[in-house]
C-alpha cells in the first residue's frame, strides 16, 4: 500500500462524506440546536448506519441498487422523509436555556438515515471500485480501505456536529433563535430536495 494512494483515498472519503449536504447540515444543526452532548446519539447512529453502507457495499448491495433502481428511490424517499422530519425538530426546537427536557434527533434517526440512503452506497460503490487499497489479499483490500473510510467518517462527521455546537449560544438567545432555527431547518430541507433532483 502506497503514500499516494492512501492520501487519494482519504482526500476522496473527505470529499464524499464531509461535503454539505443533508447528513453533514443535519449534524451542524443538531448540534447547534441541542448541542454536542445530546447530538452524540444521532452522530453514533449516523456512523453505525454508514458501517452497514460500508459493509453493504463490500458485499455488492450498491450493485443491487443500481440494477433495481426502484428499490434505491423507495429508500432515499424514506430518508428524505426522516429528513424533513428531523429539520421539523430542529426547526420547533423550544427556545430556552436548558434543552435538555427536549428529544434531540437519536440514535434510530441517524441510523436509518445512513442505512436507507442510497447516495453513501453509491458512493462506497465508486471508492471501492476506483480507490481500493491494493494488498496482495483483495479480502484485506476491502478491509483496509473499509476501515480507512469508516476513521474519514467519524472524523468529518464530528467536525460537523463540534461546529454547529459552536453555535449553540447564539440559538438559546430568544430573539434571533427561531429564526435562525426555522432558517436551519429549511436549509435542510432545500439540501434534501437538491439531493433528491440531482440523482433523478
Amino acid at each position: 500500500m502506497s503514500l499516494e494512494s492512501l492520501l487519494t483515498l482519504l482526500i476522496v472519503t473527505g470529499l464524499l462524506l464531509g461535503s454539505p449536504g443533508p447528513v453533514p447540515i443535519a449534524l451542524a444543526a443538531t448540534g447547534a440546536t441541542y448541542g454536542l452532548k445530546q447530538g452524540l446519539p444521532f452522530l453514533l447512529g449516523i456512523l453505525v448506519g454508514l458501517t452497514f453502507a460500508i459493509t453493504g457495499s463490500i458485499l455488492g448491495l450498491s450493485v443491487l441498487l443500481i440494477h433495481y433502481p426502484t428499490i434505491g428511490i423507495v429508500c432515499q424517499v424514506i430518508a428524505a422523509g426522516y429528513m424533513c422530519y428531523i429539520a421539523f425538530k430542529i426547526a420547533t426546537a423550544p427556545i430556552q436555556s436548558d434543552d435538555t427536557l427536549h428529544k434531540a434527533p437519536n440514535f434510530r434517526d441517524g441510523f436509518v438515515l445512513n442505512l436507507l440512503n442510497p447516495k453513501a452506497y453509491a458512493a462506497f460503490l465508486a471508492i471501492f471500485s476506483q480507490f481500493l487499497l491494493p494488498h496482495s489479499f483483495i479480502e484485506l483490500s476491502y478491509l483496509i480501505t473499509g476501515i480507512v473510510c469508516l476513521v474519514v467518517a467519524i472524523v468529518v462527521d464530528s467536525l460537523w456536529l463540534m461546529c454547529g455546537s459552536l453555535l449553540k449560544p447564539v440559538f438559546t438567545h430568544p430573539k434571533h433563535a427561531r429564526i435562525i432555527r426555522v432558517l436551519f431547518g429549511s436549509l435542510l430541507v432545500v439540501t434534501v430536495i437538491a439531493s433528491l433532483s440531482m440523482s433523478t
